[in-house]
């Protein structure tokens, strides 16, 4: 199969834009995966600030990235992703390079604590305004629990409303699956 799946399409676009040494975010640990993956693509001279309201996502990031011998050069947090400004260093942001998001709720938990438009909507104004020319942002949008058409909407229309002179909006996902298929916004800072 020629077409990515949106996992693995979220990946790629970490992969061509993180080096050794930059900075990343992943506003929602959920289990790792996307952690662990920044932490190779930064390196050792870079870092990465993880996120999550539950706190078994934080323990299972830590955890696998410990399995790893990956946990230097990442700080978690057990608090929600639009805390970011009062959170990471300044420094730190004004070389934020990337962040990626899986909206929704953590497979497996309680379906009840996911993500919320608002949060999500600050955490993304916060983050763009920081990242870097060349930097980017991913959003999985998974949308099919209650309130995730709403939080769907909302970042659709807040991402189609940026300036295409400072952003690319990418909108990336499979039209003819049932069930509310995920799909991917890509924003990448001009």
């Amino acid at each position: 199969m020629n077409l990515k799946r949106v996992i693995p399409f979220a990946h790629e676009l970490m992969r061509s834009t993180l080096r050794d040494g930059d900075i990343a975010i992943d506003g929602t640990c959920g289990n790792g995966y996307d952690t662990v993956l920044l932490r190779e693509l930064v390196g050792k001279s870079g870092h990465v600030y993880g996120f999550d309201v539950q706190k078994q996502a934080i323990d299972n990031t830590k955890a696998r990235l410990e399995e790893l011998g990956l946990d230097r050069n990442v700080t978690l947090f057990h608090k929600s992703h639009h805390e970011i400004e009062e959170t990471i260093p300044t420094e730190h942001l004004e070389e934020l390079k990337a962040a990626i998001f899986n909206l929704g709720y953590l497979p497996g938990s309680d379906k009840k604590i996911v993500t919320h438009q608002n949060q999500t909507i600050s955490s993304l104004s916060s983050i763009l305004e920081y990242l870097q020319p060349g930097g980017m942002v991913v959003l999985v949008v998974y949308h099919g629990h209650p309130g995730g058409a709403e939080e769907k909407e909302a970042v659709l229309e807040y991402t189609s409303e940026l300036s295409q002179k400072n952003f690319q909006v990418l909108q990336y996902g499979f039209i003819n699956q049932k069930n509310n298929p995920p799909f991917i916004i890509a924003i990448e800072k001009l």
